[in-house]
């Protein structure tokens, strides 16, 4: 069973940074795509960005791009989301899931549907 999970997770003020690290429990994170999503109260699951088996496949959600980088280091099988100038609608649970579809397009890599493992979630609020 493939386990992951996040830390990094906070309470910052606008403008301030962070880093979320998500350990995947496998030898071989190379053969998973990794997505970040983030779920705020009353509100659905979010994408927030993707990083594919190929480390140049990379998109993420408008909102974020600029602020946010999605980077892995296979060799530690971990998965990381550097948060910079934070805002206080980034405030939410943000959770990583895997998933191995071979040749994945933007599509199943932006949907929450088609990742299999998923964290437990770490919680970031932002005061303005």
């Amino acid at each position: 069973q493939v386990q992951l999970v996040e830390s990094g997770g906070g309470l910052v003020h606008a403008g301030d940074s962070l880093r979320l690290s998500c350990s995947v429990s496998v030898t071989t994170l190379s053969r998973y795509n990794m997505g970040w999503f983030r779920q705020a109260p009353g509100q659905e699951r979010q994408f927030v960005a993707y990083i594919g088996r190929d480390v140049d496949n990379i998109r993420y959600e408008e909102s974020v791009k600029g602020r946010f980088t999605i980077s892995r280091d296979d060799a530690k099988s971990t998965v990381y989301l550097q948060m910079n100038n934070l805002k206080p609608e980034d405030t939410a649970v943000y959770s990583c899931a895997a998933n191995v579809i071979p040749f994945a397009g933007v599509p199943d890599l932006m949907n929450s549907r088609k990742y299999t493992y998923w964290g437990q979630g770490t919680q970031v609020t932002v005061s303005s």
